[in-house]
């Protein structure tokens, strides 16, 4: 077991967070120029190779990383964070990257409001103020009026609460497999289910395309592995909360790169509901040793 270090835990998740901003700008890119299939389809490809590799090198193999107990609770998990990327990534198209990410942070609440009803976790009533105020937040980004405020809102809200179900679909799972199994079955079954129908959608790249692509998939591939590091030097509620400075990168690029605007009320949303995240997350952590 690695060493506890929580400064470094801290870092890595930082940097995780860059990494994947930077992916997600790439995404964007790339799925207004070519199908989000294809797009994404070899972006699990490079994926799946890597969860392959890292459970080749891992204890037990990959004999112990196919072992799991639920193989159709596995698949499920697969399949749903599969579509959720599908979706975001449509959502950065058709929203843009800024205000799909202000939105999608609304993820943690719904973790915090389904775990009850979906894991029979119990959620005292200072985390419910806290979903409350968030959906408040909610509300201020999706002000009517303003541009944000379209169908298109629906797309990375829809991501946000499938991205919640995928994670309390782990956290039961890991009742009985551990992360590892979950992992793999993580990248080798999204990486079959979207094979399936990204062939479908198979478009000639341009050269300058390809490369963008490549480093993509090297981003995506280098921000899971830091990710994995990060958790291993630190415990994850102490990491967790720094998670959402991908927020914050994000919005950067797509200020700076991409040409996109920071509404007043996408700011002040977005701000509300992280704020209402971070409680959630620090009354989570204080419910383990005592409950709310």
């Amino acid at each position: 077991m690695a060493q506890q270090n929580t400064r470094l835990g801290i870092w890595l998740m930082v940097l995780t967070t860059f990494l994947f901003a930077l992916q997600d700008g790439l995404s964007r890119h790339l799925a207004g120029e070519y199908n989000v299939f294809m797009v994404v389809m070899i972006r699990y490809w490079f994926f799946a190779i890597f969860v392959i590799a890292w459970a080749a090198r891992s204890s037990g193999g990959l004999k112990q990383a196919v072992a799991t107990r639920q193989p159709l609770l596995q698949i499920a998990r697969g399949v749903l964070l599969l579509a959720e990327i599908c979706v975001m990534v449509l959502g950065f198209v058709k929203l843009g990257l800024v205000e799909s990410h202000a939105i999608f942070t609304a993820y943690p609440l719904l973790v915090a409001a389904l775990s009850g009803p979906v894991l029979g976790e119990k959620v005292g009533w200072r985390r419910w103020a806290a979903i409350g105020v968030g959906f408040v937040g909610m509300l201020i980004i999706l002000q009517p009026g303003y541009a944000v405020f379209s169908i298109y809102a629906l797309i990375p809200f829809c991501s946000a609460l499938m991205f919640a179900l995928y994670g309390l679909l782990t956290r039961y799972a890991s009742r009985q497999d551990s992360a590892q199994v979950s992992f793999f079955w993580t990248g080798t079954v999204g990486a079959v289910a979207i094979t399936v129908v990204g062939v479908w959608f198979w478009e000639p790249m341009s050269p300058s395309d390809g490369v963008l692509m490549a480093i993509l998939c090297c981003l995506g591939v280098s921000a899971h592995f830091l990710l994995i590091k990060s958790y291993e030097v630190a415990e994850a509620s102490a990491v967790q909360p720094f998670a959402y400075l991908q927020l914050v990168f994000v919005t950067l690029l797509g200020l700076t790169f991409l040409g996109e605007t920071l509404r007043w009320n996408v700011g002040v949303g977005a701000t509300v509901v992280v704020v209402a995240g971070l409680f959630t997350l620090a009354r989570a952590r204080a419910a383990v040793k005592a409950p709310d």
